[in-house]
């Protein structure tokens, strides 16, 4: 079970507006009872201001009262209050300042050790543009000097995952052409 939102804060305002047992609080919460029962007291969380369930949709008024009449009932969250999972979108990949000075090292690295990885795969990886990466290949980019290639994970600008799962796509592309394409031994010379 979710905890809610800002759970001291909420056994505060559950405390002072409920006449719920310190035990369903304490679970509701999931704090320990006697904490619980300390900020009844006034030791724990003396000036905090009390956050109202209900009002933040992580429960419902009805829940309380049905859980005011059974002291053994336990309080549920409300299932809109647990937040969504984070969803991966696709769309561009935004690089902190920081780490756009990097890309040209991972680029060199990529076309170094991976040369099945195309430029839309490198572009869509890395999150640059293929002049960039056509300059780091040409070594006519404007600081290839300083450029070393450097693992793109190491750096930050991808994760393993996404690294092997381009290269696996790349080389499965690459199987499909070597097949589809026969070799200069498999054609039969007719004289």
């Amino acid at each position: 079970m979710a905890a809610p939102l800002m759970p001291k804060a909420t056994a505060v305002w559950l405390v002072e507006n409920t006449s719920l047992t310190f035990d369903q609080i304490a679970d509701f919460c999931e704090l320990h009872p006697l904490e619980v029962q300390a900020i009844a007291d006034g030791e724990v969380a003396i000036q905090m201001q009390g956050l109202d369930p209900v009002a933040n949709g992580q429960t419902t008024a009805e829940e309380i009262e049905r859980c005011q009449k059974d002291a053994d009932a336990r309080l549920k969250l409300s299932p809109q209050a647990v937040p969504q999972q984070f969803i991966k979108h696709k769309g561009p990949r935004y690089t902190p300042i920081s780490k756009r000075q990097d890309k040209p090292d991972a680029i060199a690295y990529l076309l170094r050790t991976h040369p099945e990885l195309s430029d839309a795969q490198i572009t869509k990886l890395i999150g640059t543009t293929k002049p960039t990466i056509a300059a780091v290949r040409d070594r006519t980019h404007w600081n290839s000097a300083n450029i070393k290639p450097r693992h793109p994970v190491g750096l930050g600008l991808c994760t393993m995952e996404e690294l092997d799962e381009v290269v696996a796509r790349a080389l499965r592309t690459k199987g499909r052409v070597a097949t589809e394409v026969p070799s200069d031994e498999d054609e039969v010379v007719e004289s």
